[in-house]
């Protein structure tokens, strides 16, 4: 594995494997969220998005988490060795959702000039989305995979015995 997508609705724990994949493969680790957002939430221009993405997988080693189907599919997939699916619940992606908005901590995945919080109004339609992702947002996700890079090996991942197991046989 050297250049690695990873999956998943907001709270499966991307990032956090993201980081420690990074950590045992010794691979830059790419978070696209950092990519995309600009201060206040604020969405950017497509195409400059797109230029940062494309300069941080320009390497031949990378571990890239994040969604973002429509804007970057067709630059990281066919360029990965190694696609993994977070299969965490629902459940335990909402309940993540909501610790990470009340702790409201800085994290190495969150833009800068952006924020987290429990009043933030925005956070109904995230959890929202965040709890029907299998059923609205997963088979397109998935439709958009098998289009543009179906031979790119995918393991899917469901809980923290199958995570750890994965990254100990990691190589």
């Amino acid at each position: 594995m050297r250049r690695v997508v990873i999956l998943g609705n907001a709270g499966s724990g991307k990032s956090t494997l993201a980081r420690r994949l990074g950590e045992r493969l010794g691979l830059p680790v790419v978070h696209l969220d950092v990519l995309f957002w600009e201060p206040g939430w604020t969405k950017p221009d497509n195409e400059a998005f797109r230029a940062k993405v494309r300069a941080a997988i320009a390497g031949d080693a990378w571990i890239c988490e994040g969604n973002y189907v429509r804007r970057t599919f067709d630059l990281r997939l066919p360029r990965a060795d190694q696609i993994i699916w977070m299969d965490t619940p629902p459940l335990a992606c909402l309940g993540r959702t909501l610790l990470r908005s009340a702790l409201a901590r800085p994290r190495a995945d969150m833009p800068a000039g952006c924020k987290e919080g429990l009043f933030d109004r925005t956070l109904p339609a995230f959890l929202a989305d965040t709890w029907t992702f299998d059923r609205k947002s997963r088979p397109n996700i998935e439709a958009a995979r098998e289009a543009v890079a179906p031979e790119v090996p995918v393991v899917h991942l469901r809980d923290k015995r199958q995570i750890d197991a994965f990254i100990d046989s990691a190589s």
